[in-house]
């Protein structure tokens, strides 16, 4: 295709986009007017119902908690994906291009970096679990809570070296958490069948609206998605380093 054609084609979609996002802003409602039923529904269900006072989580884990579970294992076949792709193989062929500056020197992690990330690795790790817990009482939860506890790793790695970020996140500590995330979700789906419900229905005492026990198996559900999120984000990190620096090292 040639250049012109290119322009051409870019313009023309250009054009009906912006004229499909201006048909449909001016379809909205006014600012403060809500024709939708839906959120009056869960806002009747929240708090009443299941003691639940962010909204958000109730929806994603009990309203239509089992498209939830189907896009915790979207994420859950993305990081197999990309763990299939970086993985080292046995007697793998290099194809790898000389570097055309052989006397460039790489610069060193600093240490304002390494004290920084060393400061700040016990703080993210303790709010990323607060994000966990408190999901169905704050805005929060087990995705946005999993990618928080995913950053400790890489402060790790930025605090020091290689080998120490081995030993202090272990391969196979990191492929536990993500296998019981992905398969605890579904175990609290089972389980509220055998206790005669259907599969997700929330079976277990709700507790005090406002305490971090509340929502019956809500909570549960919250920490199986943050083990699966924060295991999975940290498994490609992890399987990214190894690739990078041990190819380096070759």
């Amino acid at each position: 295709m040639k250049r012109r054609t290119r322009k051409r084609f870019f313009f023309a979609s250009a054009a009906l986009l912006a004229v499909v996002f201006a048909m449909g802003m001016l379809a909205l409602p006014p600012l403060g007017q809500y024709r939708g039923p839906y959120g009056d529904v869960v806002n009747a269900l929240s708090v009443p119902e299941r003691h639940v006072t962010d909204a958000v989580t109730l929806v994603n884990f009990d309203v239509r908690g089992f498209d939830t579970l189907g896009e915790e294992y979207i994420l859950f076949t993305s990081v197999m994906a990309v763990v299939l792709l970086l993985r080292i193989q046995r007697n793998e062929p290099t194809t790898r291009q000389e570097d055309q500056a052989p006397d460039r020197k790489g610069v060193g992690t600093s240490d304002a970096v390494r004290v920084v990330s060393l400061v700040l690795t016990g703080v993210i790790v303790v709010f990323g679990i607060y994000v966990v817990t408190h999901g169905q009482l704050t805005p929060g939860g087990g995705f946005q809570g999993g990618v928080i506890l995913a950053t400790g790793p890489l402060l790790v790695y930025l605090a020091g070296e290689f080998e120490n970020f081995r030993k202090a996140v272990p391969r196979r500590l990191v492929h536990v958490c993500e296998a019981l995330g992905a398969c605890g979700y579904g175990l609290i789906g089972l389980a509220c069948m055998l206790a005669g419900g259907a599969f997700l229905e929330n079976f277990l005492p709700l507790g005090a609206t406002g305490s971090i026990v509340s929502g019956g198996t809500i909570p549960l559900i919250d920490m199986s998605v943050g083990l699966e999120v924060s295991g999975g984000l940290a498994l490609v990190l992890i399987v990214y380093l190894e690739e990078t620096l041990e190819c380096k090292e070759e």
